[in-house]
């Protein structure tokens, strides 16, 4: 938390930087990988269509997008023995929730095969992947290595247990194993699959409003023209990426809950900026079991929040076009390029596609700065420079009695804050509002739609007892939270429900 760090007064060490850009880059790496292949790639991959794929055709389809070496004949064969072993038990395990043979369903037997393929070899990626997060955090998610000014993990070239130059050279091989699977593997396979549903550029939009915190801060002696992180912070309006982003207000932030089953102090048709924020359960729904809400009132455990009284898109998608605005050389260039590659103009980030494509850029970009972070770790550790903690404000009686503070930062899913006031040396109210309270909310005291109601708005569905349309668009904003999802025709009743525990 940044802002309570710069309040206390504590200048965060040069290395630990660094270490939590390392960890932070590490997990969106890891966690949009799983995200494109393990959570949502099966909304546009039929899996038993792979079955019908000819296995020199898929061998050639994956040489012409890319270097990776497993691309043989007898390998996709091999893919192929084993899906079909799935499916002829009648037991598809990890695959047994998809509608296969659904009319959405848009990509050829061998892209099927290919990608079914690479969202096996996911697995084996992700899991050796995230041990960056072992070797510097101690475990994954929640590292255990931070500490109130700096990082709990040594730095010293004698030591075993510390970080030194066999640390060096692993996270380096990490690194660069990431960076394989992504330019060889996730950005062919996105660009691949995005070709085949162009129509889902016109999709999906949302209300065009994003927010930024910005991320990765630099070096001291750094900074760039937006600031001192690598992704800038800012507003968008109006999907208005043309002029630099407006400057991001923490003030102007407030959540309603006017539809939410919380109740505020003095009504609940004003917003509240979290500073202030309350938490106070109301439910006033149905009892269960029930069929449906009554969205006219009181409809969700989500608040609203809203930046300037305005439903704000977060996540990846939000920080590539602030990026892009702000004039960021590598955002603007490879978002430029899948433009390109895709034949759409800039209209298209505006929708579900672009949602996925921006997740892939990001993806991309992380995997190309991870060696400068270790790079940076290592000129460190060669001159000298290990300290790793600034310890003046380690013991909590050094602290104000009373105090108040706001952090944030952006996580893989978007925009994270949190806002604590300490009274009497205790902590009298804390809140959080994170990326799928902007995403997910429902309408505001305004009657203003949350940003996923939005997006839905038009969404074509071939088959409404089987709504893979509706599946791609809240999943491209990589909901954090178990997907549930109903559909009622007009008259409110039930026509089916997907859901995944």
């Amino acid at each position: 938390m940044r802002a309570v760090e710069n309040a206390l007064g504590i200048v965060i060490p040069d290395n630990a930087r660094i270490l939590r850009n390392l960890l932070e880059g590490a997990q969106f790496i890891q966690d949009h990988v799983i995200h494109f292949y393990h959570l949502h790639a099966l909304d546009w991959v039929d899996i038993v269509s792979a079955l019908s794929a000819d296995t020199n055709a898929t061998s050639l389809l994956q040489q012409s997008i890319s270097s990776w070496p497993n691309s043989s004949p007898a390998y996709f064969q091999s893919v192929k023995d084993r899906l079909t072993t799935f499916v002829n038990s009648g037991q598809l395990g990890l695959f047994a929730n998809g509608y296969w043979g659904h009319p959405a369903y848009k990509l050829p037997p061998e892209a099927n095969l290919m990608a079914a393929a690479h969202y096996l070899e996911a697995l084996d990626f992700q899991r050796e992947y995230i041990k960056f997060h072992a070797v510097l955090g101690g475990k994954n998610p929640h590292p255990q290595t931070y500490l109130v000014g700096g990082m709990a993990l040594p730095m010293d070239r004698t030591s075993t247990w510390s970080i030194n130059d066999n640390t060096i050279a692993q996270l380096r091989t990490m690194s660069q194993t990431a960076l394989n699977f992504v330019t060889q593997v996730y950005i062919p396979d996105l660009l691949a699959i995005a070709s085949y549903y162009k129509d889902w550029a016109g999709l999906g939009a949302g209300p065009g409003n994003y927010l930024s915190y910005g991320d990765w801060p630099a070096a001291p002696q750094l900074s760039y023209p937006w600031g001192n992180q690598w992704l800038p912070r800012g507003i968008i309006y109006n999907k208005n990426i043309s002029v630099a982003p407006q400057v991001l207000d923490p003030v102007k932030i407030g959540e309603y809950v006017s539809r939410s089953w919380y109740s505020y102090t003095g009504g609940d048709a004003l917003p509240k900026n979290p500073a202030l924020g309350e938490t106070v359960p109301n439910y006033t729904g149905p009892q269960p079991p029930f069929e449906n809400l009554n969205t006219d009132g009181k409809y969700s455990w989500l608040k609203s929040p809203r930046y300037n009284d305005t439903p704000m898109e977060v996540g990846p998608l939000a920080r590539m076009l602030v990026a892009y605005a702000a004039g960021h050389t590598q955002v603007r260039q490879e978002i430029n390029n899948v433009l390109a590659a895709l034949g759409l103009g800039a209209a298209a980030l505006f929708s579900t596609l672009g949602r996925v494509a921006a997740r892939g850029v990001e993806t991309l970009l992380a995997a190309r700065k991870m060696p400068d972070w270790i790079t940076e770790l290592e000129i460190n550790l060669n001159s000298g420079n290990l300290i790793i903690h600034e310890p003046s404000k380690w013991n909590p009686t050094t602290w104000p009695a009373d105090a108040q503070g706001w952090g944030a930062t952006e996580a893989p899913r978007g925009a994270l804050g949190h806002w604590i006031q300490i009274k009497n040396g205790k902590i009298e109210n804390y809140q959080a509002v994170v990326a799928t309270v902007w995403n997910g909310s429902p309408r505001d005291g305004k009657g203003q739609r949350g940003v996923w109601e939005e997006a839905l708005i038009g969404t074509p569905i071939a088959d409404p007892q089987r709504p893979v349309e509706v599946l791609r668009t809240i999943h491209s904003f990589d909901p954090c939270m178990a997907c549930s999802v109903h559909i009622v025709d007009v008259r409110g009743r039930e026509v089916t429900r997907v859901r995944v525990d």
